[in-house]
């Protein structure tokens, strides 16, 4: 195969990859982006991010590493707003990308896009430019729907999922079970599709000393439990709440959410009222959002952090806590039932009832000795997940497209 080096244009029009973690629009996705640029940037590959305003204040180009730019592009209200506005904003965002363009002679091997709306913008750009585009959809409509947890998606989502997943020249999965979903809920054929695990930092992620972590994040010696994440139904938050009142018995228990701001107020609240409701209010801290650089320092000051998922595409917060040296508790989402070593590493439990997120809390804080690993031995067990790793495989599949692409008709 030839490995010439990729001119790539990858699309986030929806999240900036570079917003506060927790933030409504902003979570995995949003990790994925902006690490495998910066290491796709280090293979020596050319890579431009696209998204939209989101702050006055935002930068039109910013350097994100070797290679590897993030462009800000106008597209609405300089604001965060609803998806389905930023879909509404879409000629706008492909206009304001097509300018730019122009203005500095650009031109790509390759386009990757996240999300539906970015599919969409990209299926336009594969007609109008001759480029051939990839995409991932981190999550589905059509799957969420299924699941039946929050509002449903619209028809549009999933009327749009299907019309890119059919013009898109690959679609990366991060697990077999995505696979399997694309190919029963969008009747595409599985080799089409290509399964990509996600990564984990390996340089930010590592353990620090339990104690130093929690002087330096003005935590008292309790025994934590941690939730990492956005503030959302399918997240599965209020049975992790639940669950805290089935651990009264836990002396010093307290469980930190990390994760949420003004447009999680809603959800928030409720949660707020769930907790006191239940008595275990004073047991609860909701941290918000936080920089992603303090966030191996939770890690390492938690106990055993918990995923009380209803649906994940994969599940990169339980990853981040492992190559801490954290062990997780989760339920069977994603690829975790791979990942996370029961026993050893943490626990997967088969779904997410607070009676079965309490027991496995319970092992692990009752008997840290007997049912986890040291923190090394944790964190060696998620070392082929490094971004390295990943970033190489995703850049194979764009090499093999554009080869294809490109050759002659027989």
């Amino acid at each position: 195969m030839n490995e010439r080096k990729l001119r790539i244009a990858m699309l986030s029009a929806h999240s900036c990859p570079v917003g506060d973690l927790g933030a409504k629009d902003t979570g995995g996705m949003s990790v994925y982006i902006r690490e495998l640029a910066r290491e796709l940037g280090k293979l020596g590959h050319t890579v431009d991010i696209y998204t939209r305003i989101h702050d006055p204040t935002d930068a039109l180009v910013e350097h994100m590493g070797p290679g590897a730019h993030l462009i800000h592009l106008k597209a609405g209200e300089k604001a965060t707003i609803r998806k389905i506005d930023v879909y509404h904003s879409l000629p706008e965002f492909i206009h304001n990308l097509e300018t730019f363009w122009h203005n500095n002679k650009l031109s790509y091997d390759i386009v990757f896009s996240h999300y539906w709306i970015s599919a969409l913008a990209a299926k336009y750009l594969q007609r109008q430019y001759n480029i051939p585009y990839i995409s991932m959809y981190h999550t589905l409509g059509a799957i969420k729907n299924a699941i039946g947890i929050g509002e449903d998606e619209p028809e549009l989502r999933v009327k749009s999922e299907k019309e890119t997943i059919e013009s898109c020249r690959k679609i990366i999965v991060a697990t077999d079970k995505e696979k399997r979903d694309v190919a029963l809920y969008y009747g595409t054929a599985p080799e089409k599709i290509s399964v990509i695990p996600c990564g984990v930092n390996m340089d930010l992620f590592q353990p620090y000393d339990k104690s130093a972590s929690r002087i330096k994040l003005g935590l008292t010696d309790e025994k934590i439990m941690l939730f990492v994440g956005r503030i959302d139904p399918l997240k599965g938050v209020g049975q992790l709440i639940r669950a805290v009142k089935l651990l009264e018995n836990q002396d010093n228990l307290r469980l930190i959410i990390v994760g949420g701001d003004a447009n999680s107020r809603e959800e928030i609240e409720k949660l707020q009222k769930l907790a006191s409701g239940l008595g275990v209010n004073h047991r609860i801290t909701f941290q918000g959002t936080i920089k992603q650089g303090i966030l191996p320092y939770f890690y390492s000051a938690a106990d055993v952090c918990v995923l009380p998922s209803y649906y994940e595409s994969f599940g990169l917060v339980p990853l981040e806590s492992l190559a801490c040296g954290t062990p997780v508790v989760a339920t069977d989402v994603g690829d975790l039932k791979y990942i996370i070593h029961s026993g050893e590493t943490g626990y997967v439990i088969p779904g997410n009832s607070p009676e079965q997120i309490a027991s496995a809390v319970s092992q692990i804080l009752n008997n840290p000795a007997n049912c986890v690993a040291s923190a090394l031995d944790v964190r060696a067990s998620v070392g082929r997940f490094d971004w390295a790793n990943i970033a190489a495989q995703v850049a194979a599949e764009m090499q093999s497209v554009t080869e294809k692409w490109l050759a002659p008709v027989a």
